[in-house]
This record gives C-alpha cells, sequence and structure tokens, in this order.
C-alpha cells in the first residue's frame, strides 16, 4: 500500500543510543539535557534565537490563543486542518471566518479588515501547505488594529520568506513535530517567538506557571517535551538534506509528468523558500476528484482530501459562507509524498491520475 505520507525513521541503533544517555542520566521528562539539546541544534539550523518545545503541535496554538487571544474574537481561515479552528473554540475564544486567496490557499488579506470588530483580539491564519501568508499586509493590519498575530505554521519547517525563517513573523509562530511532518519527534511541537517577554510567559505557560519547584509566574499546563520525543529529534535531524532532496525528486516528478490542462498545483507565494510538505493538486471537479481516487484507492494507493470540509460548514463553528475555501476544500487532493517513493510508484500514481481525468 502506498499512503499519502510515511514517517521518516532514523536507523534505530542511532536512536538508540541518543535515547540511552536519557536511561543512564535516569531523567526521562522536565527539561532534560536532550531537550536542551534538541533546542539548540533547532535554534542553530534554523537560524532563530528562542524557542518552547512542547508535546505535540496542537498545544502551542492553545497556549498562544490563551495568552494573546483573551477570549475575544479571532480571525482565522476556514481552509486549514481543524486543529486551527478547534484550538480558538476550545480556548473560549470566537472563531470568525475570512475566505482564501484561489491560488496561494492562504487567507486573502484584503478581506481581513472588514471582519475585524472591536472585540477582535487577534488573528490566527496558517501559512498552508508550508505556502506563507502574504505576512507584510497581515502585520500592517494587525498594527493598524492593535491585533495580535498567531501563525499556525505546522506545515513550515525549514520555510523561508526573504531569506528569514518563516517563524520569525507574528507575535508567536508554532510548528508541529507530528509523525507525518518533514522533521518530527514521533509527536511534538513548538512555539516561536522574538520578543523576550512573551517567550518568558509562553515558557512559563507550559510548564504549569513554574517559577522555580517552589513559586509560580502564573497560570500554566503541562506541554512539555519528553526525553523520549527529544531524542527522536536529534536522530532525526541530521538527515534533513536528505529529506528535503527525496522530497524534492517527488515533486519534481509530478510537477514534470501530471496533466496539468486539466489539474492546477498550488502556487507558492515569491520570495519563499519551499520545503516540500505536500503536494496538492486542485482537480475540475470534485466528481473528477472523486473518480480518480478511487482508481488510486483500487490500485492501493492512499491520496488524502486534505483540507476537507472548509471549516466554516462544521458544526460547532456556525460559520458564514466561505465560497472559494468550500469550492476548493471540495476539489482538492494531496498526493503521496514521502521519502523512499520509487519512480516506478511515482509512474503508476501518474499514469492512474492523467487517465482518469477525463
Amino acid at each position: 500500500m502506498i499512503n499519502v505520507t510515511k514517517t521518516f525513521l532514523p536507523p534505530q541503533e542511532e536512536y538508540q543510543e541518543i535515547l540511552k544517555r536519557a536511561w543512564d542520566n535516569s531523567w526521562i521528562t522536565n527539561r532534560g539535557s536532550l531537550v536542551q539539546e534538541l533546542e539548540e541544534n533547532l535554534l542553530s539550523y534554523l537560524a532563530l534565537n528562542q524557542v518552547v518545545l512542547t508535546t505535540n503541535g496542537t498545544i502551542p496554538l492553545q497556549i498562544a490563543l490563551k495568552v494573546l487571544a483573551k477570549g475575544g474574537e479571532v480571525i482565522t481561515s476556514p481552509f486549514s486542518y481543524v486543529a486551527t479552528t478547534a484550538t480558538i473554540v476550545w480556548e473560549n475564544c470566537k472563531p470568525v471566518f475570512v475566505d482564501i486567496h484561489p491560488e496561494y490557499l492562504t487567507i486573502d488579506e484584503i478581506k481581513i479588515e472588514e471582519a475585524i470588530t472591536d472585540k477582535t483580539t487577534a488573528i490566527l491564519v496558517t501559512h498552508v501547505f508550508g505556502n506563507p501568508c502574504n505576512v507584510e499586509e497581515i502585520q500592517r493590519i494587525a498594527g493598524k488594529y492593535k491585533l495580535k498575530v498567531i501563525y499556525d505554521a505546522a506545515h513550515c519547517f525549514g520555510v523561508t520568506y526573504k531569506n528569514e525563517s518563516i517563524f520569525n513573523y507574528g507575535d508567536v509562530s508554532t510548528c508541529s513535530f507530528h509523525a507525518t511532518k518533514l522533521f518530527h519527534t514521533g509527536e511534538g511541537g513548538a512555539m516561536f517567538t522574538s520578543d523576550k517577554e512573551l517567550q518568558h510567559k509562553l515558557f512559563y505557560s507550559h510548564n504549569f506557571g513554574h517559577n522555580g519547584p517552589l513559586a509560580f509566574h502564573g497560570v500554566g499546563i503541562n506541554a512539555k517535551m519528553s526525553e523520549l520525543q527529544a531524542a527522536m529529534g536529534l536522530s532525526v535531524l541530521p538527515y534533513m538534506g536528505t529529506i528535503l532532496a527525496e522530497r524534492k525528486k517527488v515533486v519534481d516528478f509530478y510537477n514534470a509528468n501530471l496533466d496539468f490542462s486539466k489539474l492546477k498545483a498550488l502556487k507558492i507565494r515569491k520570495n519563499t523558500h519551499w520545503n516540500y510538505s505536500y503536494y496538492p493538486v486542485i482537480f475540475e471537479s470534485e466528481a473528477q476528484l472523486l473518480r480518480v481516487e478511487k482508481a488510486l484507492s483500487y490500485n492501493q494507493i492512499m491520496p488524502r482530501r486534505y483540507f476537507y470540509p472548509s471549516l466554516n460548514t462544521i458544526d460547532y463553528t456556525k460559520g458564514q459562507s466561505m465560497p472559494i475555501s468550500e469550492n476548493i476544500a471540495s476539489r482538492i487532493m494531496c498526493l503521496p509524498l514521502y521519502v523512499g517513493l520509487s519512480e516506478n510508484d511515482l509512474e503508476r500514481i501518474v499514469s492512474l491520475i492523467n487517465t482518469n481525468l477525463c
């Protein structure tokens, strides 16, 4: 079976060698030496100054909303994974949807201002499939209305925009280190900010609010990454060059061989160094998508309708109609993309797609 993705696993002995250090220290959690080493290595790799590592990729959004949105209305995109909207609702904020750009698939920045009210406290938007939002315009709007900006950058490990890490934009950027992501720790995630005071709040918020063992800065929860997760990250990170190069080969093959007279590809924003995180294709109709999906699944090839459905249509959001997002969500599908996908497999995938586009 060819799935839409496959976890990259480093040689098991390399992971076990790193993990042995945690055993030798008898230290499995509470900011052990492996977590601290992973922090340092990630900051070096990404050319950043501050990070808070977490146990998964959703809880950074929850913490950022708790610290910055303060129960208000949050401008957001309906075209994202459900976690983006779910965290807004979970943190007792109100999601206010703004439709997306039909080519970049990120929030349409020219529609944001009309959605702002006196109850708006933050903008939480997604760099879709690692494709950056219009960060300059969003920052201009946020400054004008004194709003906080949180980026769901779950897909963005290694992405740069204008030669700067995409994690440097916004008040907080979050990332997922889930097993399906380019860089992973099995489960895990991170929060990034360039504001030292905000970094302090994020850090104590992810560790019960602790200020040392006996005092507290404020309220917090348990979002700490374990040594087991950090060991996986330390064993995966040295392979990022290989991971990116192999994924690029798959993307290049699709770009060269799919029938784009009847398909559309994602348009990457100018000045972006992309990371080949996903390969979405947009069909002419949902019926065409379903026909191709059926042919692929019959041949044990499992793409994914991602993102579907448009999040404004979920019962608990009660969102207004978002015609572009709803239309794209009904016609988009991500194709298999991972290290180890052979050219023979890619030829089968492409042949089945092109043959069933009619």
